[in-house]
């Protein structure tokens, strides 16, 4: 009997104690999350007759924008559409696709289906490989073949 009084005591230390802890954690910091649109109308940006559209859309007071924008740039060619989208130029785009974080970068095919994204600063490795793989999949090796040099 006591046997059974001393166990019951230790779980009841073990639960209060538990509820303490867990008091004590903080909570995490609130996540952000942006949203990026899933669809475009092709007719909203230039050459929409191009396969692929890239539509980077920034502000000029984003200084991580500033440097996205050659990068982008340059994905430019005959199958490919680039379009640069500064906020104080394209508030209604903006507002349209409900883009509230820059830089953001899509890559829409002939539909409109935007098939790849991002948010924030990329490297123009990052966006030429995302380019590459949707005109050609399998084009460039998955992310677990990179061997660190």
């Amino acid at each position: 009997m006591s046997t059974l009084v001393i166990v019951a005591v230790v779980a009841a230390l073990g639960i209060v104690l538990a509820q303490v802890m867990a008091r004590r954690k903080p909570d995490p910091p609130t996540q952000a999350s942006w949203g990026v649109p899933s669809q475009l109308d092709r007719s909203d940006f230039a050459d929409p007759k191009k396969p692929w559209l890239v539509a980077c859309f920034t502000s000029e007071t984003c200084d991580s924008c500033e440097a996205m924008v050659p990068k982008v740039e340059v994905l430019s060619s005959q199958d490919v559409a680039v379009a640069v989208l500064p906020f104080q130029d394209h508030k209604d785009t903006h507002k349209r696709y409900g883009i509230d974080a820059v830089p953001t970068v899509v890559m829409a095919d002939d539909a409109g289906v935007v098939r790849w994204s991002a948010i924030g600063p990329k490297s123009a490795a990052d966006l030429w490989a995302a380019i590459a793989e949707l005109r050609e999949p399998g084009s460039t090796p998955p992310p677990e073949a990179h061997v660190p040099v």
